[in-house]
């Protein structure tokens, strides 16, 4: 198990890993020239809108959560934005839908990436706006080779882009379908960030972000987007519908500091953001396996893959059942995190697979799964491009973790605003996302929608400290993945002992139990997705328990990214997951 890929980068001056190897090497520009930890970051965040436009885009959203050295704290930037004021469940029903399609306009959340992006570089970081923004204008305006995976999706939207969506053929297929490797660029795109810099204007570095944000969210960024939701487009469930997002919604809006939650596993506390993000099933699975002797089951052993696969199921039943943005909905989060209620809950963990889905009853209370309506799927219109938009191809994300010399930690996780989730605004070069797909219709389930209000995201980024020391910032892209296959390599590192690179090329696994984050919503009971093991003996004992094992290909799981700082030395480290063969660490 302790074969790497690729060594444990080292060092003392400053570390960086992101899923493009282009963003990367930007972030590490911006550290080698002065720059902070968060400096870099919002660089790199730009940098993969561009070279990362079928994962991410300016139309997105991020989730940040940091430690400043300087103010010693511990931060959540919520950069996820909240649902139009005229999305509400009649609204959505009188368009004739019982749910809210994977992809067009109606799935549209206020673009939050942009803002928690300045908020960032406002509040913790140094350089000026026009700085962080000059790699993203570079690549988008002068060229970037286009990825493979981004020239594949292309081609899979190419009938949708040519017959409806006319926009984003004049963007992506303006010299007919690209192939990957060849110089793409985004001259509209890169348009738009040249006139963001160009409306911040002159002043103090605060005054010249501030009025970036007014162009964006007040000004002609605003103005487009409402322009844009007013015509009817082709979505997921076959119709053409027009969006709910006006000008007024991103005019009322800006990104949250908040702090983040907590929980205590040995040595280690780890961070997440809030339940409005299913970040808090990382927590929750922690403590549910601290009553473990995880340690002793052995690394990858059956018994081991078994017991956070019982867990699993557990904490994300619950998120199914609680989680909610707290602004609308009493969310209690401290007993779901409490320990005697994750000992109560630890007793349902059986010998064998349960196929159950279980929420548990904080503070007796009843829990409530949501009641779906009948999606309504178009393969006819849609073919490729929706599954894509549903959730059912993985690596719809990205990820940018920093450590600085300076002490500083921040991880971020940009995702939405997908080339193939919406069409592309005209002018502006980037789409709008689809994270009120995320919403359910249940008028009685604290994730139903409601105008203003956050849909429960998958992004979670995540922030470790030992001993109370900030020390480790990582995340993945993967949905409903993601707090599995980062957990996971938390527990490579902080039980088993692996380094970072170790620890990431391990065999991955999850489940899909519980239903899809993403549209139509599916469950697979008792599935458990694995790499291919060595030791066939593994897969057979975990059939023997009862799990519908599904083997795939040795390097096809999870996309991790992760830098760490020892509290002890000071040495720095990163590592990158080779899966996809894209993602890199650098430093020094």
């Amino acid at each position: 198990m302790s074969l790497k890929t690729r060594p444990l980068l080292q060092g003392t001056f400053g570390m960086v890993s992101s899923t493009h190897w282009l963003a990367s090497q930007s972030a590490m520009a911006v550290l080698e020239r002065g720059g902070n930890a968060f400096d870099a970051a919002v660089a790199a965040g730009f940098v993969l809108q561009v070279v990362e436009p079928h994962l991410n885009g300016l139309g997105g959203e991020v989730p940040i959560i940091l430690w400043d050295s300087g103010a010693k704290k511990l931060e959540v930037v919520c950069g996820q934005g909240p649902a139009p004021h005229a999305a509400t469940i009649e609204r959505v029903h009188s368009m004739g839908l019982d749910e809210i399609p994977g992809s067009g306009p109606i799935a549209a959340t206020v673009p939050g990436a942009f803002g928690a992006w300045l908020t960032l570089l406002r509040e913790h970081g140094t350089w000026r706006l026009r700085d962080v923004l000059a790699f993203a204008i570079d690549y988008s305006g002068a060229g970037h080779p286009l990825l493979a995976r981004a020239a594949d999706m292309i081609a899979t939207v190419e009938p949708l882009f040519r017959r409806d969506w006319k926009t984003s053929a004049a963007v992506y297929l303006a010299d007919g379908v690209p192939t990957g490797g060849t110089l793409f660029r985004s001259s509209d795109l890169a348009a738009t960030y040249r006139r963001l810099v160009e409306e911040a204007g002159s002043g103090t570095r605060e005054q010249e972000i501030d009025r970036a944000l007014r162009a964006f969210y007040s000004g002609f960024v605003a103005d487009a987007v409402e322009r844009h939701c007013e015509i009817p487009a082709m979505d997921s469930s076959g119709d053409a519908h027009p969006g709910l997002l006006n000008a007024a919604d991103l005019d009322g809006w800006s990104a949250r500091l908040e702090a983040p939650v907590t929980v205590d596993f040995g040595a280690w506390t780890v961070a997440k953001c809030g339940p409005w993000s299913q970040g808090p099933v990382f927590l929750q699975q922690l403590r549910l396996l601290d009553g473990f002797e995880l340690h002793g089951s052995g690394f990858l052993s059956a018994l081991h893959i078994h017991l956070v696969t019982e867990c699993a199921k557990l904490a994300f039943a619950d998120r199914e059942a609680w989680y909610g943005d707290p602004d609308f909905t009493d969310v209690p989060l401290d007993d779901l995190l409490s320990p005697p209620y994750a000992a109560e809950r630890r007793t349902l963990v059986g010998d064998n697979a349960s196929m159950e889905l279980r929420p548990g009853r904080p503070r007796d209370k009843q829990p409530r799964l949501p009641r779906r309506g009948r999606q309504a799927f178009s393969d006819e219109h849609w073919t490729g491009a929706g599954r894509q938009a549903a959730g059912e191809l993985e690596r719809d994300t990205v990820h940018v973790s920093v450590a600085d010399r300076r002490g500083n930690l921040v991880a971020c996780t940009p995702s939405g605003g997908w080339l193939q989730s919406s069409p592309v605004i005209d002018g502006l070069g980037f789409c709008l996302g689809t994270r009120a797909q995320m919403f359910n219709l249940d008028p009685s389930h604290p994730n139903r929608v409601e105008p203003g209000k956050r849909p429960r995201t998958t992004l979670s980024p995540s922030l470790a400290m030992r001993d109370g020391t900030p020390c480790l910032a990582f995340g993945t892209p993967g949905g409903d993945q993601q707090d599995q296959w980062t957990l996971e390599l938390f527990l490579a590192h902080a039980v088993f002992g692996l380094d970072l690179q170790e620890a990431m090329d391990a065999p991955m696994f999850h489940t899909t139990h519980f239903p899809s984050s993403f549209a139509p919503h599916e469950a697979n009971p008792g599935r458990l997705h694995l790499e291919a093991f060595d030791d066939g003996s593994v897969i057979a004992e975990l059939r023997r328990r009862g799990h519908e094992v599904v083997a795939g290909d040795r390097w096809s799981l999870g996309r991790m990214c992760a830098v760490g700082r020892d509290p002890a030395t000071g040495i720095l480290s990163a590592a990158a997951n080779p899966r996809g063969a894209q993602a890199y660490a650098a430093g020094r």
